[in-house]
């Protein structure tokens, strides 16, 4: 074989999925940038080397092809499937748990930005800030940024500023809205919590909708009952 994903994550072959998943998410914790202070490059291959892996073996036609043949035709990405993509979510969490960093996955998956959509979290330091995003692409659909935040600021650098209303109850549970800009979709996780002021920022944001980097951040302001 060209490349023993099972290696990669330290899995037997015949391992069981559930047990593949939690190799993965053990593995991507280890091979995390801010757990390898100096060695940041290298851990920024061994994590892409099990994204590969898993995107095989945690897709079920691809692993039993990959059995099969000993390849993959089109290996893809973890967001391929939504078993993968679904675990990839659950990564994000362990991540924003464990009080580690996001800014190093635009460089590893920025290539499919374009057609793949991206899951992320962030973890909010110093504000009861950004718990989650997802973006998909594709025409119309959802709410127009304008429509929803009235007309856009432009920050320093590169970012992008948005006023986005909910309810006390939305503050309080947590809810999720659907937003547009320039024609691609974003779905947008407001965490529990928030208070007016909060800051949701969605790093490289700018990278989806406008196709040139920045990020797009999101002041909440929450109505009165």
């Amino acid at each position: 074989m060209a490349k023993d994903y099972y290696a990669a994550l330290g899995v037997a072959r015949n391992a069981t999925d559930a047990e593949i998943k939690k190799a993965y998410r053990k593995q991507a914790l280890k091979y995390h940038p801010d757990r390898n202070p100096g060695n940041e490059k290298w851990a920024n291959e061994k994590f892409k080397e099990i994204n590969e892996a898993y995107a095989v073996l945690g897709d079920k036609q691809k692993r039993q092809q990959y059995d099969q043949f000993g390849t993959v035709g089109n290996v893809g990405d973890i967001f391929s499937s939504q078993a993968t993509r679904t675990t990839f979510d659950d990564l994000m969490k362990d991540f924003g748990s464990a009080g580690l960093g996001f800014d190093f996955l635009g460089d590893i998956f920025g290539g499919i930005f374009g057609g793949k959509g991206f899951s992320s979290g962030h973890s909010g330091r110093g504000t009861r800030s950004s718990r989650g995003m997802r973006f998909t692409t594709g025409p119309g659909g959802g709410i127009n940024f304008g429509d929803l935040f009235g007309q856009a600021r432009p920050s320093r650098g590169k970012s992008i500023r948005y006023e986005l209303a909910i309810s006390r109850r939305e503050a309080t549970q947590g809810t999720v809205k659907r937003l547009t800009r320039n024609k691609k979709r974003l779905e947008v996780r407001i965490p529990s919590g928030v208070t007016t002021g909060s800051i949701v920022r969605l790093r490289g944001a700018r990278q989806i909708t406008d196709g040139t980097p920045g990020d797009i951040l999101i002041k909440i302001l929450v109505k009165p009952a």
